[in-house]
């Protein structure tokens, strides 16, 4: 028997959350805060899903969704 449970969805899907406030560049009012993994690393942003300006984008966990014991010390 696997460790984990075989996914019901067939394919990944990443949750997008919704924030308040509008986009300085187009502004519309559909933000939306969620890691992405770019040449820097991982960050959390907050992008306009309209013109996908980057409102804030912070340093995320180093690697991602996996958060080792070591790095909560």
């Amino acid at each position: 028997m696997p460790p984990f449970a075989r996914p019901q969805e067939p394919t990944v899907s990443l949750v997008k959350t919704p924030v308040e406030g509008t986009c300085p560049r187009c502004g519309a009012d559909d933000l939306r805060r969620y890691p992405v993994n770019s040449e820097g690393g991982w960050f959390e942003v907050v992008k306009c899903q309209s013109c996908l300006h980057s409102v804030s984008r912070e340093r995320w966990h180093l690697l991602g969704s996996l958060q080792l014991l070591s790095d909560t010390i």
